[in-house]
């Protein structure tokens, strides 16, 4: 029996209101010291001129307008009902044919991005970053659907020894995108850096980097241009993922040995010589013309949503190839690959950094702490505090505040209003989730389902588990959060644990002022007030389907009055005080009623936005100056 023959594969995982104008180039990769390949073109030179009033240049190239570059979403296009149910037993291979028969192919046209403006990439990085939004609450939307139709099958067949599959929410949402056109680079290959992917990105899932365009085959290791699509004839490799998946692999993170993929059976060991042929050929002929190939790591994690990881960690050169005899002995082909200069740190690595520093402070950064929890242990989870730019230590000078201070009057009839009369965990029927639109705001890992106006959460006068699900704001910090000095911000906080996108990160605690009292403080000439009505709708952005389903309507319910009142971090304050601004921040506040009525003066919590790697900076969106008085937020 001849053994089975399979490519290197890897398990599947369980804006600017007007658009900027353009005017870098889409190069063609560097064909080699001659500029071709005598004579025959293996992809096409494009320009992007900032003229729209000719259709080609000087030099009679073509000229793309910027709504055609590869990294802007297919228009969108009429509706499309998802065409297989939530529980099909043959799911994975329904959705898989449905990529193959919906959706044309990707182009077979190369190109790379070159010489973006500031603007340009702050352009693409809105982009990425909106699709990526939209992927995760997709997923989350998903799963919480199969935990209920889980829950109620159970429920109803307690003595059944048939158990539902559990749903992979993963390849629904690249599907729910696709049937929408919201993929990313599909009229364009690109070689090189995609425009709007950073360097140390984190994914939990194999299909985004699919719906982003960073690595387009869903399982195999080597993503390719085919030599039926490559206008030579030649198969051109873009990007590969490295995850240990050929024992022959050596990854010493600046300098990779990269073995080829074919020749294993199905226990993935190898059974038969390796061919030159497929991606095997790609990679050696992106070596022969010197194109450059993204690496995207893959590699378990601890506290990921799949238990695994994939890390964006820039573009390497392939420097040489060879056929040797693998450790099983029989053929395999090798790739050296050789990381490109002038790249941030790679974001495998910062994540292994993260790790030591949770695991031992101190051994991991002998020099910088000034404290090793801010907070004195009021939170769960200690606050450390990092300087190793000056001697400044501002932050010790105040009392860190774990819970907002209300003004007494606040809380008069607090219990009025009544509390649900849940036994354990609450469900839709619970009082509170009605006062919330008929449902509880999280699903069962605490994530965000949506962003609304106004969450309500089961306080201090329902009956239900203090481990309700309908309390996650309440139960505090939880991830090991860092206060470091910037050269940049002042101040600002990162995190040394993976957030994943909907999580609850912390309140934004202070003392709260009303109108008149903020009055009198700005007066004196203090500069400490955060106006919570300048923080805007960003919730609105997380949890918005408008792209994918038809008949969404953005929530606005339960309404909430102008907010008139500030808080006052001069004297008390913690972690959150210490974000950025940006105006496109990762977490965004949301407002949440749990311990009153009073709905005019609601908590400020704030969520992720987006997945979160360690080290990177927390940012809000603090806004611009309001009516009733002119002091500018505090922005660190």
């Amino acid at each position: 029996m001849f053994p089975k023959l399979e490519p290197l594969d890897e398990p599947l995982d369980i804006p600017p209101e007007k658009e900027p104008q353009f005017h870098h180039h889409l190069q063609s990769p560097n064909l080699g010291p001659n500029g071709n390949n005598n004579g025959k073109q293996i992809v096409n030179y494009i320009v992007i001129d900032d003229d729209d009033d000719d259709d080609v240049d000087d030099n009679n190239n073509n000229i793309v307008k910027p709504d055609a570059l590869a990294i802007v979403p297919v228009p969108e296009q009429t509706q499309q009902e998802l065409y297989y149910d939530n529980y099909n037993n043959n799911e994975l291979s329904n959705i898989e044919s449905s990529f193959r028969r919906k959706k044309p192919q990707r182009s077979a046209e190369l190109v790379r991005v070159s010489n973006l403006e500031l603007e340009e990439e702050m352009y693409f990085r809105q982009v990425v970053r909106k699709t990526r939004m939209l992927y995760d609450a997709l997923w989350i939307y998903i799963m919480l659907g199969d935990d209920k139709h889980r829950s109620i099958f159970n429920v109803n067949n307690p003595n059944s020894n048939l158990r539902m599959t559990r749903t992979r929410g993963d390849l629904k949402a690249a599907a729910l995108m696709k049937d929408n056109d919201l993929w990313l680079n599909r009229d364009k290959r690109i070689v090189g850096p995609i425009p709007g992917v950073n360097v140390g990105d984190v994914f939990f899932f194999r299909m985004e980097l699919c719906v982003l365009g960073i690595h387009g085959q869903v399982q195999a290791g080597i993503d390719y241009l085919s030599s039926s699509q490559s206008s030579n004839g030649e198969p051109i490799a873009t990007s590969v993922i490295v995850s240990g998946g050929y024992e022959d692999d050596e990854d010493k993170g600046d300098v990779i040995v990269y073995t080829g993929h074919g020749g294993q059976d199905k226990h993935s060991k190898q059974a038969v010589h390796q061919r030159l042929e497929g991606g095997n050929l790609g990679m050696e002929r992106s070596m022969h013309y010197g194109i450059e190939i993204r690496v995207i790591r893959g590699f378990k994690y601890k506290g990921s949503a799949s238990d695994k990881v994939y890390v964006y960690d820039g573009i390497y050169k392939i420097e040489e190839y060879w056929f040797d005899i693998g450790k099983s002995g029989f053929g395999v082909y090798k790739y050296k690959l050789v990381r490109m200069e002038d790249q941030p740190e790679m974001g495998s690595a910062i994540l292994r950094f993260a790790e030591r520093i949770r695991d031992n402070p101190l051994e991991a950064r002998p020099v910088g702490y000034a404290s090793l929890d801010i907070s004195l242990t009021k939170e769960n989870v200690p606050v450390l505090l990092y300087n190793d730019i000056d001697d400044n230590n501002e932050p010790l000078n105040y009392d860190y505040l774990v819970k907002t201070v209300f003004p007494p009057f606040v809380y008069h009839n607090a219990g009025n209003s009544g509390g649900c009369n849940c036994v354990d965990r609450c469900t839709s029927d619970c009082l509170c989730a009605k006062k919330n639109g008929g449902e509880v705001a999280y699903d069962s890992n605490g994530l965000l389902l949506a962003g609304k106006p106004l969450i309500y959460e089961c306080g201090p006068f329902c009956s239900c588990s203090s481990r309700c699900g309908n309390r996650v704001s309440q139960y505090g910090v939880r991830n090991s959060f860092e206060v470091f000095r910037s050269l940049e911000t002042g101040w600002g906080v990162r995190s040394l644990d993976l957030i994943q996108a909907g999580s609850f990160l912390c309140e934004y605690t202070g003392v709260v002022l009303t109108k008149d009292q903020a009055h009198v403080f700005t007066m004196n000439g203090e500069d400490s007030l955060v106006y919570p009505s300048r923080f805007g709708d960003r919730w609105a952005e997380w949890g918005d389907f408008s792209q994918v389903f038809r008949d969404y309507v953005r929530p606005s319910y339960p309404i909430v009055p102008q907010l008139e009142f500030a808080v006052d971090v001069s004297r008390m304050r913690n972690v959150a005080c210490y974000m950025s601004h940006s105006s496109c921040p990762n977490v965004f506040v949301q407002l949440v009623m749990f311990d009153h009525s009073n709905i005019a003066f609601p908590h400020l919590m704030l969520f992720a936005m987006e997945d979160i790697p360690p080290l990177r900076e927390l940012s809000l969106d603090y806004g611009a100056s309001g009516e009733w008085t002119e002091t500018p937020a505090i922005c660190n």
